[in-house]
């Protein structure tokens, strides 16, 4: 193996390195206090049930009929 393979090994490391970390999804996301479709408070229970909520039930309902 010459300087160019090694280097090339090298390079192909760190882009598959870099690739990795760019897929990796947040471990912690905090919920959002008040919905962002209706602007209505999400309660704390659910804010603490589900990690990361950004819709309070009712919008969620709607968002999942649409798709």
């Amino acid at each position: 193996m010459d300087d160019i393979d090694r280097a090339n090994d090298q390079a192909q490391y760190l882009l598959d390195v870099a690739l990795q970390r760019s897929r990796r999804v947040p471990t912690s996301r905090v919920s959002a206090q008040f919905c962002e479709d209706c602007d209505d408070p999400i309660p704390l229970l659910r804010q603490q049930t589900i990690e990361g909520c950004e819709t309070c039930v009712h919008c969620q309902g709607l968002r999942e009929v649409r798709r």
